[in-house]
């Protein structure tokens, strides 16, 4: 992984990702969607990994989206690079989603384009109060990508994610929570410690039953009643056999705190 596009922590079983291009708002470009990538799969495939956060350097900009000066250096092949860094940010969003571990946005400055992408396909996301959100996508003519038109539509609803982006519209740290972009605002100054005291929290529980609400959510809306109770019922048994899940009982009936593993 490319640590200078974007650097990777592993402490207290929370894998802390920063986008690292602050200089250019921490636009993407395609080292940093490979990187992006391979941070997924690796956190993905680690068993302790058990909490993901996301985050920009400085404190200006979360992700102002694609790094729009390189598309205009490469622009006799702008749709092969445009195709081929969708191709890794596709790759990230499909791990991120459908991992165990629950994914916290910890917005810290302008969320644009694929930034507003990561705020939408976090489980969990957290705003400092300067922060700003906006698709951006169309005023430059393009359409999204990074899942937004997915997890938009659903967050959001049909029109307001189609005023988003038909009119770039930017909306403060306040109108996204009162959207439901967002979980929580709170001050620029907390938002790191706000950040890793949730991630803390989400890290130390059953994270096993936290990626069978994942799934179970994602599925939602795509099946008759009947199949996702099947599903339903598929995996609150999965769960209730797990280490967490006998944990969870055990501690329920001695009427003490759990200690969840993770497993």
């Amino acid at each position: 992984m490319s640590d200078d596009v974007l650097t990777y922590e592993l402490r207290d079983n929370v894998a802390w990702l920063t986008l690292n291009r602050p200089d250019v708002y921490n636009a993407m470009n395609g080292a940093m969607t490979l990187a992006l990538c391979e941070a997924a799969n690796r956190c993905s495939t680690d068993p302790d990994v058990r909490a993901v956060v996301i985050t920009g350097a400085g404190d200006q900009a979360f992700c102002a989206g694609g790094d729009v000066a390189s598309f205009l250096e490469n622009k006799d092949r702008i749709g092969a690079l445009v195709q081929e860094m969708t191709m890794y940010l596709h790759a990230a969003v499909s791990r991120f989603a459908w991992m165990r571990a629950p994914v916290i946005a910890s917005v810290n400055g302008v969320a644009a384009g694929a930034g507003l992408s990561i705020a939408s396909f976090a489980d969990l996301a957290i705003a400092a109060d300067t922060a700003t959100f906006t698709s951006a996508y169309t005023r430059i003519g393009f359409t999204p990508d990074g899942s937004s038109s997915y997890f938009l539509s659903r967050i959001l609803g049909h029109r307001r994610a189609m005023e988003l982006y038909l009119t770039n519209r930017v909306l403060s740290a306040e109108e996204a929570l009162d959207w439901g972009l967002v979980n929580r605002v709170v001050p620029a100054a907390d938002l790191g410690a706000e950040t890793e005291a949730l991630a803390r929290q989400i890290a130390q529980g059953p994270t096993v039953a936290y990626g069978g609400v994942k799934k179970l959510l994602q599925m939602a809306g795509q099946d008759s009643l009947e199949g996702q109770m099947e599903r339903e019922m598929r995996q609150i048994a999965e769960t209730a056999q797990s280490a967490d899940g006998r944990e969870g009982v055990a501690a329920f009936v001695e009427k003490r705190p759990p200690v969840f593993k993770g497993a």
